[in-house]
């Protein structure tokens, strides 16, 4: 079904790097959770008004939410979709993240809203009329919103949309309080026990912890979170595929969006090579990067001493020896300056984030580990900070 209704509605279904067709997949599934999550309101209002039961008239309200939902994400992706503008030079994209955070908030607001309407019942318990419509209508709410829940990430999952994915969470949370409502009206007509106020209110609870978990999700990227190591790792061994790239450093991945993306890193290259050659290579990698990912990346060119031994030497054996303190650290930038009494040795050393050591004391014990190997050299270090993921 998936799959027909891709086909029917989005034209170039498989380009999901072109905004406009990313755009056509968001109006896609907001359309068909607005027309589901609308009917399913009206069927269960009226099956939980007539049985007098609150958890089906707040299923039924949940639905509705769901409805402004996915209205607030299809006005997402509209607006994530405008161009470019003197004022917003990167684009519209965080719109997207906009409307997903919205979506968390509107969950995390029903849940709440669930529970005290749930503790209300609790303490002032009232019969629930059951039938065999309630049944039905809550059996058929169930199997829609377990369709909705795969449909919104099979289509979050192809087109990496933050929004989608929270969307089906919150199908998958209402199957969920549904099912629980179900099974507590069954309960009760059985047993004759009133439950109706106890399933409310863990429905509801169990609303706000997802709620919870969905804006922190969304939150992150606004925010500004590190890039996937996936990601990272893309980008690395394409620049390191290229003859005449010696390494690859300082990267940095800068989010505007789903699919507006930029990047800047730093390509080591032979210092005795023709310079313009290595400025050639430059431009063709970032226009291979443009051309075949959709993204845009600046890199700069760092030349590196390559026909001196002994400086190589000591570049390699301190990119090792670093290790021993933390197997996360690199360096990179070598170059040393000869003096009379001693060798002034210059580099940049990465260190993730969360390392216990602070710079000061990252310097002096990188400095006296050289200075056992190399008793006249003296380190001039420059610490940076890695604007990667320190999974990688």
């Amino acid at each position: 079904m998936t799959d027909l209704i891709v086909r029917l509605f989005v034209p170039h279904a498989d380009d999901i790097a072109d905004a406009a067709v990313r755009t056509r997949y968001g109006l896609v599934a907001g359309v068909t959770g607005i027309v589901c999550n609308v009917l399913l309101c009206v069927a269960k209002g009226a099956v939980g008004l007539l049985a007098g039961s609150v958890s089906i008239v707040a299923d039924a309200v949940n639905n509705l939410s769901d409805a402004a939902s996915n209205v607030v994400s299809l006005l997402g992706f509209k607006l994530a979709s405008k161009p470019a503008d003197a004022n917003h030079p990167y684009g519209h994209g965080r719109f997207e993240y906009l409307a997903g955070l919205v979506v968390a908030a509107l969950v995390l607001a029903i849940g709440l809203n669930l529970a005290w309407s749930s503790v209300q019942k609790i303490v002032a318990p009232e019969p629930v009329e059951f039938s065999w419509a309630l049944v039905v209508v809550l059996a058929l709410s169930i199997l829609v919103k377990l369709w909705m829940a795969a449909f919104n990430r099979t289509l979050g999952r192809r087109i990496s949309s933050d929004t989608l994915e929270a969307t089906s969470v919150d199908s998958r949370n209402d199957v969920i309080s549904t099912a629980a409502v179900l099974s507590c009206a069954v309960v009760s007509q059985v047993t004759g026990l009133q439950l109706d106020g106890w399933a409310g209110l863990a429905v509801g609870v169990f609303i706000v912890w997802s709620g919870v978990g969905l804006v922190r999700d969304t939150v992150s990227p606004l925010l500004g979170q590190a890039p996937s190591p996936e990601l990272v790792e893309h980008i690395r061994k394409r620049i390191m595929s290229y003859p005449g790239v010696l390494g690859t450093h300082d990267l940095m991945v800068h989010d505007y969006g789903p699919g507006r993306q930029f990047a800047s890193a730093h390509v080591e290259m032979a210092a005795e090579a023709d310079p313009m050659e290595s400025h050639d290579l430059i431009d063709n990698i970032e226009q291979d990067f443009k051309d075949e990912d959709g993204l845009i990346v600046t890199l700069h060119y760092d030349p590196i001493v390559t026909d001196d031994p002994q400086v190589n030497d000591m570049r390699n054996w301190i990119n090792q020896a670093v290790k021993q303190i933390d197997a996360r650290l690199t360096i990179h930038d070598l170059r040393t300056v000869p003096g009379p009494t001693h060798t002034n040795v210059i580099f940049d050393c990465v260190r993730p984030h969360d390392l216990a050591l602070d710079n000061d004391e990252l310097r002096r014990r990188v400095s006296e580990l050289v200075r056992e190997r190399y008793p006249r050299c003296i380190c001039k270090i420059t610490i940076d900070d890695s604007y990667v993921s320190s999974r990688q």
